[in-house]
C-alpha cells in the first residue's frame, strides 16, 4: 500500500513540484520514470534473491530503504536529487514487494492463501486509487515534501513488525545459486526498454533512439534467452518462461496500468494547469476512480468465479481502454 500509495500521491503533487523546483516537465516525468525503470529492471532478481537470502530480510532492507529515500527526497534541494533519490526508492520498492507475496505464501496454508492474496490486490488498489485525493490534501495544507515525509514512520512501523512477526520457515528449500549474468542481462534488458519507451514523447516512434533503443532490447533479449536455455540455474525459471498464461497476463497488466497511471500523469496537469484547480480539487475529481475501485473489487470477484479469469480480465481490460480512451479526448 506504501508503495501504490507513494505513485499516485505524486502525480497529485507533480506540478506543485515542478514550480518549487523550477523543473521542466521532462524532469518531472523522470520522477516516475526514473522509479519504474529501477522497479522493472530488479523486481525479477529481488524475487530470486529473496528465495536465497530469505524474503523476510528482502522486506526489513526494502521498506527501511524506502523510508531513507523518502526522507532525501523531502529534504532534496534540486530536481536532480529528486530524480536520482526516486530510482534509488525504486530499487528498495523492486526488493520489498515479491517478498510480501512469499510472506503470505508461508503464513497461509493452500486454502485460505487466495483469500490473503485478494486482501493484499486489493489494498493495493484502493491505496493506488486513494492516492490522489490523499495527496490533494497533503499538499494543499502542507506542500508536496510531506509526501514523503509521511511515509518514512509508516516504513519502519513495517519493519518493526517485520522483525517481531515471524513465519514458518520455507519446506524442503534448497538454496540455488543466483544467475548473475542472467540477472544482469534481464536488468539492463528491462532497464533499456522502460527508458526507450519513456522517451518516445520526445523523439517519436520512428526517431533514430527510438528504433535504436527497441533494437538494443530485441538483440539483448536473444541474448539473455539463450543464456537462460543453457543456464543450470536461470533467473526465470522454465516452467514461467514458456507460460502462456503469465504471459497473457503480464501483458494485460502492462497495458492496463500503463494506460490508467499515463491517464491519471496527464489528467492532473490537464486539471491543474489547465483549469487552474488546486492540488486538493483535482484529487476530489479523481476521486471516482477509488470509488469504483473499492466497489469493482467484489464484482470482480464474483465475475471470475462465475465467468472465469480469462472473460473477466478480457472485459476489465475493455473497459479500462474504453475509459482511457475517453480521457484522450480532453
Amino acid at each position: 500500500m506504501v508503495v501504490a500509495l507513494d505513485g499516485t500521491v505524486l502525480v497529485v503533487a507533480q506540478p506543485s513540484l515542478q514550480r518549487d523546483l523550477a523543473a521542466s516537465l521532462t524532469q518531472v516525468q523522470w520522477t516516475s520514470t526514473g522509479y519504474m525503470v529501477a522497479v522493472a529492471a530488479l523486481l525479477v532478481v529481488a524475487g530470486r534473491l529473496g528465495d536465497r537470502y530469505g524474503h523476510r530480510r528482502m522486506l526489513f532492507a526494502g521498506v527501511l530503504g524506502f523510508a531513507a529515500a523518502s526522507a532525501g527526497i523531502a529534504l532534496a534541494p534540486a530536481i536532480g536529487w529528486v530524480i536520482g533519490l526516486r530510482v534509488l526508492q525504486g530499487v528498495f520498492g523492486a526488493l520489498l514487494q515479491p517478498a510480501t507475496l512469499a510472506l503470505l505464501r508461508l503464513a497461509y496454508p493452500a486454502d485460505r492463501l487466495g483469500t490473503a492474496i485478494a486482501v493484499r490486490t486489493g489494498a493495493i488498489g484502493v491505496a493506488g486509487a486513494a492516492g490522489p485525493v490523499v495527496g490533494g490534501v497533503v499538499v494543499a495544507e502542507l506542500g508536496w515534501r510531506t509526501v514523503f515525509v509521511l511515509q518514512v514512520p509508516i516504513a519502519v512501523l513495517i519493519a518493526a513488525l517485520t522483525i517481531a512477526v515471524r513465519t514458518p520457515r520455507p519446506q524442503g528449500s534448497v538454496r540455488t545459486r543466483l544467475d548473475l549474468t542472467g540477472a544482469a542481462l534481464l536488468t539492463v534488458v528491462l532497464a533499456l526498454g522502460v527508458h526507450t519507451l519513456a522517451g518516445v514523447p520526445g523523439h517519436g516512434w520512428t526517431a533514430g533512439p527510438t528504433l535504436l533503443g527497441f533494437l538494443a532490447v530485441a538483440g539483448l533479449s536473444a541474448v539473455f534467452a539463450a543464456h537462460e536455455r543453457r543456464a543450470a540455474h536461470p533467473i526465470v525459471p522454465a516452467a514461467v518462461a514458456r507460460s502462456l498464461p503469465v504471459t497473457a497476463s503480464m501483458l494485460l497488466l502492462l497495458a492496463v496500468t500503463s494506460g490508467v497511471f499515463g491517464a491519471l500523469f496527464a489528467v492532473t496537469f490537464v486539471l491543474q494547469q489547465g483549469h487552474g484547480l488546486g492540488p486538493l480539487a483535482a484529487g476530489v475529481r479523481l476521486l471516482p476512480v477509488t470509488v469504483v475501485m473499492v466497489l469493482g473489487a467484489p464484482v470482480a470477484a464474483a465475475a471470475v468465479r462465475r465467468h472465469g479469469p480469462r472473460r473477466t480480465a478480457v472485459a476489465g481490460t475493455a473497459l479500462a481502454a474504453l475509459g482511457v480512451a475517453c480521457v484522450a479526448r480532453l
